[in-house]
């Protein structure tokens, strides 16, 4: 999966190095436009729509905060990251409020630089997965490994809401039995049975420990919203009723 970034930095010099440093890292990011101005970054960005914007604290015409509280505004699925020469703590605090994703002191270390690419790598990854994103269908350049990777963390943040894994599937343009394939080799459980298991491990926990939420709240709560069904498909993997499992548990 590829994933655009728009860099904003006024000195051409370091701006050229961090291009580099980006595309040494990561070849999965690449640096679709470069801005020496608050100003024209934002531009940049309204005509691209990168995944990500990196900027600098200080620039002429528009500095990094301002350009940041504009994206943060109008385009609030693209990550942000500082950029700065400046460790002072009202910028970070700044930044915090702004959400960014990360806060880079130049120079900027390689290191540091491929763990917070890899860090957006994933959470870019589930957006597309959950369709928060456009590009959906970008999954082609994924391995085997990722994909299953990129499977188990979208079904381990999602468990509680209605989940089609075939329609995943149809999104991602492959075979159900393809991606419950390499799922299996990875976790040694199908991609059904995972789902199935987080929401009963949740279910269960509120049975046990919030007496005061109803049954039916606990379904809903797990994306069953037939109290009749969920009771049913509770039973069926675990022997008892909701109501018996918690009544149990109280005597125990």
């Amino acid at each position: 999966m590829k994933f655009t970034i728009v860099i904003a930095e006024d000195e051409e010099l370091l701006l050229n190095n961090l291009c580099q440093k980006i595309q040494a890292v990561d070849p999965d990011f690449t640096v679709i436009g470069k801005a020496q101005t608050g100003t024209k970054a934002y531009e940049l960005i309204k005509s691209l729509h990168p995944d990500i914007l990196m900027t600098d604290i200080r620039m002429p015409v528009m500095n990094g905060i301002e350009l940041l509280k504009k994206v943060r505004s109008e385009f609030p699925l693209t990550k942000c990251i500082i950029i700065s020469g400046f460790s002072d703590f009202e910028y970070a605090r700044n930044a915090i409020s702004l959400h960014v994703s990360d806060y880079l002191l130049k120079p900027i270390d390689p290191e540091e630089l491929a763990k917070t690419l890899s860090s957006l790598k994933r959470e870019l990854s589930l957006l597309y997965l959950s369709g928060e994103q456009t590009n959906l269908n970008n999954t082609a350049n994924l391995s085997s490994t990722q994909l299953a990777e990129l499977i188990h963390d979208y079904l381990t943040e999602n468990f509680t809401k209605e989940i089609n894994l075939n329609q995943i599937a149809a999104d991602m343009n492959y075979s159900p039995s393809y991606l419950t394939k390499i799922f299996v080799q990875h976790y040694d459980c199908t991609p059904s049975k995972y789902l199935i298991n987080l929401k009963l491990q949740f279910a269960c926990k509120l049975l046990i420990q919030n007496p005061e939420i109803s049954i039916k709240q606990i379904g809903e709560q797990i994306g069953y919203h037939d109290q009749a069904y969920f009771s049913r498909f509770f039973k069926k993997y675990t022997g008892k009723s909701p109501y018996e499992y918690r009544n149990n548990s109280i005597l125990q």
